[in-house]
């Protein structure tokens, strides 16, 4: 048997040892499922995907999500101290009041959810938040979940940090680099949704219906409801034919329409704001990890390392290396860097987003084109902000509920 013979053999005797024992035994193709193999090349057609979580088929409530409270301090002085910048922060309560409602909207739990100026409009469940932080590294906002009878279902302080690699990702174009937080709190509030009986939920949506109608015809309707311990409960309904529920009904439609309306202009608003203020988020995230850095390194070597390591920065900041000149302004605690972003701040090219910014941040509200508007053969011109228009809306309402239902007397 020569040479060539015996390697043949070896080398049969070796695939088929293979075989039987499975070890190192690498199969490939389609369809191949064996134990402790490794598993390449195209699988089976079956299905791997998850079952998707059954649809929410209980009582929905209407969401009022009023604009956000923006934390802004009562003395003005220590907006540079705190790292606020005033307009930005009336912009965000804004656009962080439609990014909930957003958020609610897609957790597929919930009725209508709308942005509203305050607390006053009408609805089932209200979601009221206030900007602790937004640094464009990190945002913090406390959130406070109430419903139409006064009870608390949530008192909480959300918190998420952006990672730097988020505005470098091209996949995250367009994205807001807060979403997670929003998205994060609206689960919240449908878990607690989910977990509150239909007979509960069915009493809530009759309580708003009373509140509404107690708010124009609070004689006809106040024997309804009762206080107790600070929540609103039913003593029981008016029938189905009273013309005086029928009326606050018809009221009760016009007013829903006045605020989906209103939906629009907030999501106008958020359009004219999202470049600019991507563009600061992505400036800001930078100058703020710089910043938290130089100050977390400071407290660790004290207040004499924090001078060298301030001096070595400074140092570095007289090159051409803009990077260095930022991270100098903000070791050695310039307000003026943490509160724009320093490149946001004196870029040229970044002019135009400051001055967006700005702009729109200038009213504590939304702006709205004043607006005519017309219910049952009476008209109103409206003027001012949302919350100025709002409040209009409502004393137009009440006029001419109240005018229906005391009508001249022809003398």
């Amino acid at each position: 048997m020569n040479n060539k013979t015996l390697c043949a053999l070896f080398a049969a005797f070796t695939f088929l040892a293979g075989c039987a024992t499975g070890d190192g035994v690498v199969k490939v193709g389609p369809g191949y499922d064996g134990g402790g193999a490794v598993k390449v090349g195209p699988g089976a057609a079956a299905s791997t995907a998850k079952t998707p979580p059954a649809a929410y088929a209980g009582t929905r409530l209407d969401v009022i999500v009023p604009v956000f409270d923006p934390g802004l301090p009562t003395d003005s002085d220590k907006y540079e101290k705190q790292g606020i910048w005033p307009e930005l922060r009336r912009a965000e309560a804004n656009k962080f009041a439609l990014n909930m409602k957003h958020a609610l909207e897609d957790t597929k739990t919930f009725g209508a959810v709308r942005v509203a100026p305050d607390a006053s409009a009408s609805g089932d469940l209200y979601v009221l938040g206030k900007i602790l932080k937004s640094n464009g590294e990190d945002v913090q906002f406390s959130l406070q979940v109430a419903d139409i009878s006064g009870r608390q279902w949530m008192n909480k302080i959300y918190r998420h940090r952006v990672k730097e690699r988020f505005h470098k990702d091209l996949r995250n174009k367009g994205k807001d680099a807060y979403q997670p937080i929003f998205t994060r709190a609206a689960e919240d509030i449908a878990k607690l949704l989910r977990r509150k009986k239909d007979a509960e939920l069915a009493e809530l949506r009759a309580v708003t219906e009373m509140r509404f109608a107690q708010s124009f015809a609070a004689d006809a309707f106040d024997d309804y409801l009762r206080e107790s311990g600070g929540v609103t409960k039913l003593n029981g309904l008016p029938d189905e034919n009273d013309p005086m529920l029928n009326r606050t009904r018809a009221v009760r439609v016009r007013d829903s329409l006045f605020i989906d309306n209103m939906q629009g202009h907030y999501e106008s608003f958020d359009r004219k704001m999202s470049e600019s203020y991507a563009v600061w988020q992505a400036a800001a995230l930078t100058e703020a990890k710089a910043a938290r850095k130089a100050k977390k390194k400071s407290i660790v070597q004290g207040i004499a390392g924090a001078a060298v390591l301030i001096g070595g920065v400074a140092a570095a900041a007289s090159t051409d290396n803009p990077v260095a000149a930022d991270a100098a302004a903000l070791a050695g605690g310039i307000a003026g860097g943490a509160l724009l972003g320093a490149s946001f701040h004196n870029s040229a090219q970044a002019k135009v987003h400051r001055e967006a910014l700005a702009e729109l941040g200038e009213s504590i509200d939304i702006e709205l084109a004043p607006q005519v508007v017309e219910f049952e053969g009476k008209t109103e011109k409206l003027t001012g902000d949302a919350a100025e228009q709002f409040a209009q809306w409502r004393a137009f309402l009440q006029r001419i509920y109240e005018q229906e239902a005391t009508p001249e007397t022809q003398l």
